[in-house]
């Protein structure tokens, strides 16, 4: 108080009041000198108190009844201004606080007579105030008088003091309370001992308190007598009261000091005791009314509600179930269980108003709402209070919309909800509703046609009330149309919001203690664990027990917020609202998870779900789980009814999407509104903060999303993503452009949905397979029997999930991997597709992760995520294999290097692809072929090689694609040449890996079984790429086999040095000689149908368009190539014991190609047999053009000359040739003779049997005859001068005459007339064919031995010569061959090229070659014709028979045969005609007369043939001409030939042969004259007439001869040139001078 007992202060004070008295004295100097003396004497009083004391206050306080009592005076004038003056002294003092208590009550008692007196009334009220404020001297009697004033003047008529006195009244009353408080400070410290207040102790027994509380007890219970209508017990004097006041300074009083009844038991007494009585009392009316009933009925108007008491109830019971729960537990319940009734629909509107305001009050306080259900609900004979409040909210806001609200009586109803727009049916889509003209959008409830505003009325979290507030109004208010609503909406969100966070946190800290002392446990000394062991078990009881409030929280409220709240929701019009109600059913639903109340959380989501979907949506999951039971059936929660409503269709909101619904027969298209997607976001969110708690309602929650996604037309996308499909593919999706936008946003959140999904722990993630599996499920189900778009939200996501969890795949892997893989067998292709997608892409993403340990140190993992890819191999649908192949591609490309064990498995997806799978499978599967073979075949483990060769064999057996079998036949030769590069590695590595199977086989007791067991395995896996070469050489396809065929042939060429020595006998059994006798089979078997086109549009040359004619290439190439290697390893090959027999076998099936009836096989057999017997040695790169590189078409190749043919012979030949031929690269042969005569022997007789079969006639013939082609007896007979070689010493003359028998059957085989043009020369050339250059070349050598052979081979020259003459007779009689008719050559119509005709059989042209013959004889003849064989067999006569055949059977044809020709026949006859000896002939040997004859027939012939005057073509007169000019050449020469021989005889007559011939020439010249004259003259050419004449000189000159015969011939011949005898004339004629 320094602020009043300073000294300054202190003399003010004394200063004021001296002025004070002066004052006083002066106005009261006339009317009141008693007061006046008084005052004076006050004046005095206090200069002496001044004067005498230091402690001035406290003396004042002491005299201060005296000091106060001429003011007190000074009042009772009753004099305005005079009584004015002295209360302002008055309280001057009281604020100095210099009044004792005496002087107090004197004051008391003043202050009550004027208030008697209605004077100065707020004047009186303040002084009141003051006094009572500024200290604590009035007390009990003098306090209730005071007290009692204040409620006086509160009931005046003056409506200032009327209120002025309310507020007095009320702070006085705080004022007494505060005093107590006050008083218990002080005493605090001073520990007393309790008394004990007996139960039932009367109400008076109050020698317990200290004089404040007594003070404040008597007030409080006296201020419930006074609303109680009693009298009062300690406010003596009160004249009336009301209860409206009365109420409020009870609550006044127990809202600001609750303590005061707390910590006193007597004070607690008159809680339980008086107002709770009171209240439960007054409530009485509100409990029996009932609206609509009629008032004249009820007995006392009073009973009627009355607004101004049941609010300030409702205010004090607030108060006291806030503050004095704990004292008040039973009559809370009575409390609680009213304001539930107050909400019932037949209360009036402003009653179910204040009381939700009520309500509202306890749901801000979570705690509250604990200890409700702590106390009630879960006590066992108790009313469920909790339940039965949120139960009520419900069913309130349930009537809101089923009744009509009712207004204010006053008002109609129906005007009334006019106005404010209720029950208008707002006009659809718009949410608006039209007031005064003017359109706003308003936030509204509408369900059913009720429209019901929402309006903004508290702040969250805090309970503001209006009406409760309302304290001055008597009449009850109107209640705005929506504020009901509004208030209980906020109740069910406070709530919610209270219970959620309290229980969350209460969770969280338990979660963090568990943690804590589990941390500390792990400390090791014993006591510390001791401890803990305790701790822990007080914990788990104290868990236990506030796990059991939690979870009775939940369950006593869930089923009405649930049944509010989604009604709410469907009627929502607002954004805002629905965001505060999704978001209140999402804590429960995340709450209910956490204390793992699957049941609530379920139904919770349900209802998340159903707002997500348009109204009526048929999805099953919703309407079988158990949540859903809900939602058509109402609850009856302690004989409360409520009713679960379902959404209805009609609420207005804005479409934003139409789609089509997710079934099998969709019914026409669905909408979504935005609320729709509100809720859909909600349901996001949820499932992406607490998948954690989802558990089972996963399946809700993805059913639900699925078919939003659907409905948007969200489609997956790579990695599994939803992105916003294209509009095509629903043609009814529609989306308004805040949905478009928005989709990119859902989208996102879906992925973020599942990549949180990484941070669930395994149990939940395991949740969250399983529902998306079993979506998928239900997704295919539905697929199943049509081809439309199936929904693959399911699939896509499994996807994204797996792809998030790859740090631990182990765990869902199998349930993922295994579901995709039924996916992928879906007969719905699209499904599939997807199935196949996320699989791969797993799979994928599997392999590349960075796994922990990686992938190379963990192969059980390794294999795991490859294994589905060979699962995929048991699914048939082509686009799935070609998924899984595309998969594999990827990998090779990124993970190729480290496969390490998985190799097999990889390989296999590969070797899986069978042949009817389609052309693109087989491409693909290969493209991954050969990726592991150009780069991957160092890094797999050996023992997967042979798998490679078995999976690019079973490639080149497809025959879907001709390119890929020949490309893969490639490969094979790429592995075979890997195999040869890395021979010693693969075959260390092997050899190991073979040990380790030999020994586990030995310990199991079983045979370790491999292909070609008892070779090495390196060799195994060489006879293995053999033996598929070797299945691929009779593939049915050509191209194929040939290129396999010569693969195969050049690996065994290149290569074969790395095999062991033993394995070559299963090379060539097993291998080769396997394949010769299949390529053999098939090809005799082949169908000689023509093949018209080789499919698409390559034309197929005539060579081949049968299948006989390709299988013919095969043999050709099959044998070539055997035969090759017998050549070429021959060193390698007779070491091993049965040579012999190979080589037989060999022979044998050279034979039968040679004999087969077809040119082009027999022809190479012939080849082949060269080859085998060295006489061509094998092809070399060096000297082989090269061909271009075309598939199936025959490219000639040349191969040089043959052992001397002037003609090369033609092979064809392919690309793949040039596959390969290392042969280059070996060291040549040294051993080319072949030591054994009996394999030599062997080959003649195999050439024997082929000769006389090939060449031996058939019996009939037709067009297909098949007679053997020029070539291939050329060939036939080309092998003979070698082969004859090695067998010459055992040749004899039995075989001279096999070999004569297939010369002349060789000779005498026709031509085909359209081959006729390429093997026969014109006919005008006289040139040999091949084959009779062969034939005499073949004869040739045999004579050439004969002269150096032994003396015992001559006797084969005969044999040779009527070989020799038999050809020279052909000239005339061309051989007849079988029964064949031949055409000449020159009639065969080969100019003309007729297709389709039937081929005409040729002769060949003999004449050139029985010419060469003749030669031949007569070269031999001139060696040999002293050889005895030669004069015995009498050769010479068959020579001159033949010259005899050539005068009747040649020159008459002469207009046939070529010009060169005939003259050649000239000369020669003109050199056979000349009559002499030669050197070599000797008389003795020589036969003189059949000399004689030759040349007389000679010139017989040329005679005759000069005189053909039957000239008919130009041609004969040539020939004429020709026969003329060579007769008198040679008549010239005989003549100068005589003339000479006589002139040098002299005497001695000469040899008669000369004579005659003479004679013969004479007699020759005068018939050629003759008949030159008879001869037309423009025939004779004037050179033959110059000839004739040129012989006159030489005739003349014989007239000297000394033979009579001659002389005469002379003469005739002498006699006809007189004819020439003629003037001469001056012209030139005929080109003669």
């Amino acid at each position: 108080m320094s602020g009043t007992s300073s000294p300054e202060a202190v003399k003010k004070l004394l200063e004021n009041m001296q002025s004070d008295l002066r004052a006083l004295s002066l106005e009261c100097k006339k009317k009141f000198p008693p007061v006046k003396e008084a005052a004076e004497s006050g004046i005095i009083k206090v200069k002496t108190i001044a004067a005498r004391n230091t402690e001035i206050l406290a003396a004042l306080k002491e005299n201060s009844s005296e000091v106060v009592q001429p003011f007190l005076m000074g009042c009772g004038t009753k004099e305005p201004k005079i009584t004015q003056l002295c209360l302002a002294a008055i309280q001057r003092l009281m604020s100095h606080e210099v009044v004792s208590e005496t002087a107090a009550g004197n004051i008391i008692n003043m202050l009550w007579q004027l208030m008697e007196n209605s004077l100065e009334e707020l004047k009186l009220l303040q002084t009141v105030l003051v006094l009572l404020t500024t200290n604590t001297v009035v007390h009990d009697e003098a306090l209730s008088k005071a007290i009692v004033l204040c409620f006086r003047l509160h009931f005046t008529k003056d409506n200032i003091t009327n209120n002025t006195a309310a507020a007095t009244v009320r702070q006085v009353v705080t004022v007494v309370f505060e005093r107590m408080v006050a008083e218990d400070e002080r005493h605090r410290d001073i520990i007393e001992q309790p008394v004990l207040v007996q139960g039932n102790s009367n109400r008076r027994s109050v020698s317990t308190l200290k004089p404040c509380a007594k003070d404040a007890y008597m007030l409080f219970q006296d201020l419930c007598q006074l609303v109680n209508a009693d009298a009062p017990y300690w406010l003596v004097g009160m004249t009336e009261m009301t209860r409206t006041f009365g109420l409020e300074l009870l609550e006044s009083v127990l809202n600001d000091f609750p303590q005061v009844f707390l910590q006193h038991q007597e004070f607690s007494f008159l809680l339980k005791e008086r107002v709770c009585p009171l209240v439960i009392k007054l409530f009485s009316p509100n409990i029996k009314f009932r609206q609509g009933s009629s008032t004249s009925s009820s007995p006392a108007p009073v009973e009627k509600p009355y607004f101004p008491i049941c609010m300030r109830l409702l205010r004090v019971v607030s108060v006291l179930i806030k503050q004095f729960y704990s004292l008040l537990v039973t009559e809370c319940e009575i409390f609680l269980s009213l304001l539930v009734k107050f909400l019932d629909a037949d209360k009036p509107q402003w009653l179910r108003a204040v009381a939700v305001e009520s309500i509202h009050r306890f749901c801000v306080q979570p705690q509250l709402l604990r200890s409700f259900c702590q106390s009630y609900d879960m006590k066992q004979h108790s009313t469920k209070v909790f339940r039965d409040i949120v139960n009520a909210l419900g069913s309130f806001i349930q009537s809101l919309f089923l009744v009509p609200p009712t207004g204010n009586p006053a008002t109609s109803n129906q005007a009334g909800n006019n106005n404010l727009g209720g029950s208008v049916s707002a006009p659809a889509n718009s949410g608006m509703v039209g007031i005064g003209g003017g359109v706003t959008l308003l936030p509204a409830f509408e369900y059913r046609g009720t429209w019901i505003p929402i309006l903004t009325i508290t702040v969250q979290g805090s309970a503001k009330a209006t009406y409760l507030e309302m304290l001055d109004k008597v009449e009850p208010p109107t209640i705005p149309e929506g504020y009901a609503m509004s208030v209980a909406f906020h109740c069910l969100l406070d709530l919610v919001r209270g219970i959620t966070s309290m229980i969350e946190g209460e969770l969280g800290e338990l979660e963090t203690e568990c943690q804590t002392t589990t941390e500390e446990g792990s400390s090791p000394t014993q006591s510390t664990e001791q401890q803990d062991l305790q701790s822990t078990s007080d914990q788990m009881d104290k868990e236990i027990v506030s796990r059991a409030v939690w979870e009775e929280m939940v369950n006593a409220c869930w089923c009405g917020l649930l049944a509010a709240l989604s009604l709410l929701l469907d009627a929502s019009t607002d954004e805002a609202a629905t965001e505060n109600i999704l978001k209140a059913e999402l804590t429960m639903a995340a709450l209910c998870g956490r204390l793992g109340l699957v049941t609530s959380r379920d139904a919770f989501i349900t209802a998340i779900c159903k707002g997500s979907l348009p109204p009526h949506y048929a999805l099953t999951v919703l309407n079988t789980t158990t949540a859903a039971t809900l939602s058509n059936k109402s609850y009856s929660v302690q004989g409360q009814s409520v009713m679960m409503i379902s959404p209805s269709s009609e609420s207005h909101q804005q479409v934003v999407a139409v789609g089509q619904p997710l079934a099998v027969q969709p019914q026409g298209t669905v909408m979504l509104t935005s609320k729709n997607i509100q809720c859909m976001r909600t349901l996001l969110n949820l499932a992406h903060c607490h998948g954690a708690v989802l558990g089972t309602s996963w399946q809700l929650v993805l059913a639900t999303l699925q078919h939003l996604v659907w409905i948007l037309g969200l489609k997956p996308s790579s990695g599994g993503a939803l992105k916003p499909g294209r509009a095509v593919e629903g043609p009814s999706t529609v989306l308004t452009t805040a949905v478009m936008t928005d989709l990119p946003v859902i989208s996102n959140i879906l992925s973020r949905l599942f990549e949180s999904s990484q941070y669930l722990d395994d149990v939940s993630l395991h949740h969250l397979i399983n529902a998306l599996c079993s979506l998928s499920l239900e997704a295919m189900d539905m697929a199943y029997g049509n081809n439309k778009e199936p929904s693959l939200f399911a699939v896509a996501k499994l996807l994204e999930t797996g792809l998030v969890n790859m740090h631990r795949i182990e765990i869902l892997w199998r349930p993922l991997t295994g579901h995709l893989l039924e996916v992928c067998q879906h007969p719905n292709s699209r499904m599939r597709e997807w199935g196949a997608e996320a699989l791969t892409s797993l799979i994928k993403a599997g392999l590349t992760f960075n796994h922990d340990p990686p992938l190379s140190q963990n192969q059980r993992l390794q294999l795991l995520l490859l294994n589905p890819l060979k699962e995929m191999s048991n699914i048939n649908h082509p686009d799935i294999r070609l998924k899984q192949l595309e998969c594999v591609l990827q990998i090779l490309q990124s993970q190729g290097d480290s496969l390490g064990p998985g190799w097999p498995l990889v390989l296999g997806v590969m070797g899986a692809i069978r042949n009817d799978q389609g052309e693109s499978l087989i491409r693909t599967a290969f493209q991954c072929l050969q990726l592991v073979v150009t780069d991957f075949l160092p890094t797999m483990p050996c023992t997967c090689l042979q798998i490679v060769v078995d999976v690019a064999g079973s490639f080149g057996l497809h025959n879907q694609e001709l390119n890929i079998s020949l490309t893969s036949i490639g490969l094979l030769w790429n592995i075979s040449d890997y195999f040869f590069q890395r021979g010693e590695t693969i075959e260390k590595e092997l050899n190991k890996e073979e040990a380790a199977q030999q020994k586990q086989a030995e310990e199991k007791g079983v045979v370790l079984n491999r292909p070609f067991h008892p070779a090495p395995p390196f060799d195994c896996l060489w006879l293995c790429l053999y033996a598929k070469l070797g299945e691929l050489c009779v593939d049915p396809r050509p191209a194929v086999r040939k290129s396999a065929g010569q693969t195969l042939f050049s690996t065994i060429g290149a290569h074969g040095t790395l095999l062991q020595h033993s394995t070559w006998h299963t090379v060539i059994w097993k291998v080769l000689f396997h394949l010769l006798d299949r390529v053999r089979e098939s090809s005799t078997t082949a169908d000689k149908e023509k093949i018209e086109s080789g499919g698409g549009n390559i034309l197929i040359h005539h060579s081949r368009d049968t299948a006989e004619k390709q299988w013919a290439e095969t043999w050709v190439l099959t044998l070539a190539g055997v035969a090759r290697i017998f050549n070429t390893r021959r060193y390698l090959l007779q070491p091993l014991g049965d040579f012999s027999r190979a080589w037989d076998v060999l022979l044998d099936h050279i034979q039968s190609a040679a004999l087969s009836k077809n040119n082009e096989v027999s022809l190479a057999a012939l080849k082949s047999f060269q080859e085998i017997l060295q006489i061509v040695s094998p092809v070399r790169d060096s000297d082989k053009p090269e061909t271009p590189p075309v598939v199936n078409v025959p490219v000639p190749v040349l191969i040089g000359p043959i052992s001397g043919m002037s003609r090369p012979f033609v092979r064809t030949d392919s690309i793949g040739e040039k596959l390969g031929r290392y042969s280059s690269s070996e060291p040549p042969i040294v051993t080319d003779e072949l030591e054994d005569l009996n394999l030599w022997w062997a080959a003649w007789n195999t050439w024997y049997r082929i000769g006389s079969e090939s060449t031996k006639p058939p019996i009939t013939f037709d067009k297909l005859t098949f007679i053997p082609s020029q070539p291939f007896l050329t060939a036939l007979i080309q092998i003979f001068p070698a082969l004859y070689q090695h067998i010459k010493t055992g040749f004899n003359m039995d075989d001279l005459q096999k070999l004569g028998v297939i010369l002349h059957s060789a000779i005498s085989v026709p031509i085909s007339s359209d081959a006729s043009p390429f093997i026969l020369p014109s006919y005008t050339e006289a040139v040999l064919t091949s084959l009779q250059e062969a034939v005499l070349t073949a004869l040739d050598v045999l004579q050439k031995a004969i002269c150096v052979g032994p003396e015992n081979m001559q006797i084969m020259y005969p044999a040779i010569f009527d070989q020799l003459l038999a050809f020279v007779e052909f000239s005339c009689k061309p051989p007849q061959y079988g029964q064949l008719e031949t055409k000449h050559i020159a009639n065969a119509k080969y100019n003309q090229i007729q297709l389709f005709a039937p081929a005409e059989w040729v002769a060949l042209n003999y004449v050139p070659f029985a010419e060469r013959s003749l030669e031949v004889v007569v070269d031999l003849y001139q060696k040999t014709a002293c050889h005895k064989a030669v004069v015995n067999e009498k050769v010479l006569q068959n020579i001159i028979k033949v010259v005899q055949l050539i005068s009747n059977e040649i020159l008459p044809y002469a207009n046939f045969i070529p010009k060169e020709f005939v003259g050649q026949i000239m000369t020669m006859l003109n050199k056979g005609s000349i009559h002499s000896q030669s050197s070599s002939f000797t008389e003795a040997e020589i036969d003189i007369r059949l000399r004689e004859e030759f040349s007389k027939m000679c010139f017989e012939t040329l005679l005759q043939f000069s005189f053909s005057n039957k000239v008919t073509t130009p041609q004969e007169g040539y020939i004429s001409r020709m026969a003329l000019s060579v007769l008198l050449k040679r008549s010239q020469d005989v003549l100068h030939r005589y003339i000479e021989d006589e002139r040098l005889s002299g005497k001695c007559p000469l040899p008669r042969q000369q004579v005659t011939e003479i004679i013969f020439v004479l007699k020759a010249v005068s018939t050629l004259i003759d008949s030159l004259k008879k001869t037309q003259p423009e025939n004779v050419d004037g050179n033959t007439w110059a000839q004739v004449i040129a012989l006159y000189p030489t005739l003349v000159e014989c007239i000297t001869c000394s033979s009579s015969e001659v002389c005469s011939a002379l003469k005739e011949a002498l006699v006809p040139f007189k004819d020439f005898m003629q003037p001469p004339a001056s012209r030139v004629q005929n080109g003669e001078s």
